[in-house]
């Protein structure tokens, strides 16, 4: 019974943890394009270069530095919400998401084979993973089914809910 009450939540989680592995995955080469069209490029090897001088530990603090700065951005994302700027609050809570994010993966490319050299990071490292296939494996029969409801074309009970869709539409029409 718990079980069964639960799986929503499971599902919930593992569509955000999707969401953020989607916004790395699809940032990162975004990423790499604005390091390639401002100088970022000569930034990235001098923090190469100098990460490779630090222990582990040390590397672990340059890849935990870049998102200090975009907790007071969240702040003031959570302030314009709380005050109901809808809009602002969005945008500045979605910017700085993205922004994050996206340095994030910037950072981790560079401090990786560093912070790899750490065995507890190791390990949770292969830990986020495994959780990110587990939730993929979740999640995909979800996103097949949602597929099928948008498609609408054969049996089931999606080409059901559109015919009846289509006949609440067209009684709609002709009561006008």
């Amino acid at each position: 019974m718990l079980r069964r009450l639960l799986q929503p939540v499971w599902v919930l989680l593992a569509i955000i943890f999707l969401i953020e592995a989607w916004l790395w995955d699809h940032l990162e080469p975004i990423v790499a394009k604005v390091v390639a069209a401002i100088p970022l490029a000569r930034f990235k090897q001098w923090l190469t270069t100098r990460v490779d001088a630090l222990s582990p530990a040390m590397t672990l603090i340059v890849f935990a530095v870049p998102i200090v700065p975009l907790f007071p951005l969240k702040l003031v994302g959570l302030w314009l919400l709380a005050h109901e700027y809808w809009a602002s609050a969005l945008f500045t809570i979605l910017f700085a998401k993205l922004l994050g994010v996206g340095v994030t993966a910037f950072v981790f490319d560079v401090t990786r084979d560093k912070l790899l050299e750490m065995h507890w990071f190791e390990r949770i490292y292969d830990l986020v993973l495994k959780v990110r296939a587990k939730a993929a494996e979740l999640v995909d029969p979800i996103k097949r089914r949602i597929r099928e409801l948008i498609a609408g074309n054969g049996e089931g009970w999606s080409a059901r809910t559109l015919r009846l869709i289509q006949r609440f539409r067209k009684s709609v029409h002709e009561a006008r």
